[in-house]
């Protein structure tokens, strides 16, 4: 079986939360996390509210989504794409899980604040706006991985 690359883990991760464990053969953790994805996403209506959103009728997305299901949504989604992305990654790459964990965090803050924080006067309901909130998740992250590695360096270089 031919490994994955970085890239294509976490997009196939994107595609679906377990298609990269079930491509690498890890069949129990895939299936579980195709599950998880799958009963999440049917109890919370987020395909509903994706529909709606993507047709700009962001107040009937807002409407349809169970948020208490879809609270788990961001950090199962992020997790799955973290451990295909783990399994691809060299191992000597260190602290590859803060962006993965930083975007899990602002999602679901985002996810939380959905219903009542406008954007420049825009309600743009528990889809888009969560999406929004990866970026500075992301973003902090990196820099914090950056950081703590640059740290870590300076460290091990001066005991040498």
């Amino acid at each position: 079986m031919k490994p994955l690359s970085k890239l294509e883990a976490v997009l196939w991760s994107i595609a679906l939360p377990g298609f990269s464990q079930l491509l690498i053969g890890q069949y129990i953790k895939g299936i579980l996390f195709v599950m998880l994805e799958f009963i999440i996403n049917v109890k919370s209506n987020f395909n509903q509210a994706i529909m709606y959103s993507f047709l700009g009728e962001f107040e009937k997305a807002h409407l349809v989504t169970d948020y208490q299901w879809l609270m788990f949504y961001p950090c199962v989604y992020m997790f799955a794409m973290w451990d295909s992305y783990r399994f691809a990654m060299p191992s000597d790459e260190k602290l590859s899980f803060l962006p993965f964990i930083f975007g899990a965090y602002f999602v679901t803050i985002g996810l939380m604040v959905s219903p009542k924080l406008l954007i420049f006067n825009l309600f743009l309901g528990p889809v888009f706006l969560p999406m929004i909130f990866l970026i500075p998740g992301l973003l902090i992250g990196y820099l914090i991985k950056f950081i703590l590695s640059f740290k870590y360096n300076q460290k091990n270089n001066s005991s040498k």
